[in-house]
């Protein structure tokens, strides 16, 4: 009856980690075990290590239907590895639900976890996300926190047939919704297709940011090779659920911690993944912000060298024609590393301690439609590059892959929205002075605005234009688009209009030139005139209280990955 004891002396494992400060260490663990029996459990259950499992379900988030599922096939693969299991909630983030925008409270989230990461008695910890805020803040909280811990994340929903093509959120979402804008499609008809783009669990069933940011989670090392494009309703995603549940075990005898994991070479193996993907603009803010939990910098020039070299490989919506089931059954991760090997880093090690290179193997099948050659890519340059100029002295971001080549270089007349509100009562005015030809400027939407730095810049068409049969155009703002949208967009203006960048200074009828082959973005107005305007500019008014002042009190730019700056690690060598 010795672990009765309070006078025993208890490894630091299991319940007796982080305990209360009663000023008496070992009445505080008596306290917890004394808790902890209210709750059923056995003495011997309270002496195995324990395992904390991320539960990340809401009501309000479609994409995290299944966690109560797959916190119970992570609880079976703990309880026969002989550990503990101990779910815990965090806060949820699903995209279309939060107001003014997810990205407002990614940072909310990663504090969450690594708070309850930190704070609980835990040996490990499994993390479930999926909705395209929560991985990164998962991986951001574990960071920080640093404790051994395996990302599980819930999966892509399946296309869905429909009257002879197949449809799945959002990428098919907004190709319909545009072709409503132009009129081509009915109100009867879009309300049908709204119940159809989504009639599985899992989230959004195109490379968009989620499913980017499980590649990358796959890449870094953090989820185990070949568990993040299993479809959110097989079968083999809940054996993958137990088999995290299984490896946290193993990891409390082992342990490979995140600080291990994400190191400079697998964050530059993740951004040729990113390349190679086409895959989302808003992972490269977020894994620049994972990465600054570890004092690793992104730098966005080294970027385009990278992207210069990296083919694109995955022909998926939106860029491509496929969907996340046909990557998974095409090979998945598996068969993109194994044709990038010579590009990577091949020394990194994943969450088994393994190097990259003893995992790599020669798929024994690849789906080409899916999953290209390098002798036959989908483009032989990477997906995104960075654009720098007098318009963007820290970079901005143009997704090429989506893009049509046709606008990459022009220089033309600006129309500038001053902010969401602006852009909403003139995008469709009727006698809005707008040319297929002029460049649509959204300034005012970043991180540090009420805006919250939404899913804004891919601006809409002019219902005038879009009604003619104008499909693209060039649009350029100082927030983000949706991974899973497409079109001649530049995003991240760095500064932002709202911390004093330039962007904040243009006007309608400004010319602005954009060279993707120089990389370069420039706002062509006389330096004395940018001076007179910016005697006049005045920063915005900051909210009084709350997260909104958290925010505009710390919140850094998109170079920096709109992390909190109290929460960036110190810098390391790259």
């Amino acid at each position: 009856m010795t672990h009765n004891s309070p006078k025993s002396s208890p490894q630091k494992q299991g319940l007796a980690r982080n305990t209360a400060n009663y000023g008496d260490s070992d009445f505080a663990l008596y306290l917890r075990r004394s808790f902890a029996k209210s709750m059923g459990y056995s003495q011997a259950m309270l002496d195995r290590p324990v395992v904390g499992i991320v539960d990340t379900g809401s009501a309000y988030n479609n994409c995290h239907r299944t966690v109560p599922e797959l916190v119970e096939a992570v609880k079976r693969g703990v309880l026969a590895a002989g550990g503990l299991p101990m779910p815990f909630p965090t806060i949820s983030l699903c995209e279309p639900s939060l107001f003014p925008t997810s990205m407002h409270y990614r940072n909310l989230a990663a504090l969450d976890t690594e708070a309850m990461l930190t704070a609980q008695p835990m040996d490990a910890a499994v993390l479930i996300g999926g909705c395209d805020k929560t991985v990164p803040a998962q991986l951001m909280g574990a960071v920080s926190a640093d404790i051994p811990a395996v990302q599980l994340v819930t999966g892509p929903m399946l296309a869905t047939p429909f009257q002879g093509e197949r449809l799945s959120a959002c990428t098919d979402c907004r190709r319909y919704w545009a072709a409503y804008r132009a009129g081509t499609v009915s109100q009867e008809r879009i309300g049908e297709i709204e119940g159809r783009l989504a009639t599985t669990a899992g989230t959004c069933g195109v490379m968009g940011t989620a499913s980017t940011m499980a590649c990358i989670a796959e890449t870094l090392g953090m989820i185990p090779l070949g568990h993040g494009s299993i479809p959110a309703v097989h079968a083999d995603r809940l054996r993958a659920a137990e088999e995290a549940g299984a490896l946290a075990v193993r990891l409390i005898e082992n342990p490979v911690k995140p600080s291990q994991i994400i190191t400079a070479r697998s964050v530059e193996n993740a951004l040729r993944v990113l390349l190679a993907l086409g895959g989302s603009t808003n992972a490269l803010i977020h894994l620049t912000a994972i990465a600054g939990r570890r004092g690793v910098k992104v730098d966005l020039r080294h970027l385009n060298v990278l992207s210069d070299s990296t083919p694109v490989l995955v022909d998926l919506k939106p860029t491509g024609d496929g969907y996340m089931e046909d990557f998974h059954a095409a090979g998945g991760m598996p068969a993109l590393l194994w044709e990038l090997r010579d590009l990577l880093h091949q020394d990194t090690i994943d969450v088994t301690g393994v190097p990259l290179g003893q995992r790599l193997r020669e798929p024994p099948f690849v789906d080409r439609r899916y999953i290209r050659h390098r002798d036959e890519p989908v483009s032989p340059v990477g997906g995104l590059v960075s654009l720098f100029g007098s318009l963007a002295p820290r970079g901005a971001i143009l997704k090429r892959s989506a893009a049509t080549p046709s606008l990459f270089e022009k220089e033309s007349r600006a129309l500038v929205f001053d902010g969401l509100e602006d852009l909403a009562n003139r995008i469709d005015d009727p006698t809005l002075d707008v040319s297929a030809d002029d460049i649509l400027v959204l300034k005012n939407a970043g991180s540090l605005t009420p805006a919250g730095m939404p899913e804004a810049g891919y601006l809409p068409i002019p219902s005038k234009l879009a009604r003619a049969g104008v499909k693209d155009m060039v649009r350029m703002s100082d927030c983000r688009m949706s991974g899973t949208a497409f079109g001649t967009i530049v995003l991240h203006i760095t500064p932002e209009a709202a911390a004093g960048g330039p962007l904040g200074l243009a006007e309608s009828g400004d010319r602005i030139r954009l060279s993707v082959k120089d990389r370069t973005l420039d706002l062509l107005v006389p330096a004395e005139e940018l001076e007179r305007r910016r005697d006049r500019w005045s920063p915005p008014t900051k909210p009084a209280r709350g997260w909104d002042r958290i925010i505009a009190d710390q919140v850094l730019q998109a170079d920096e990955g709109c992390d909190l700056a109290v929460l960036r690690g110190s810098s390391v060598p790259s």
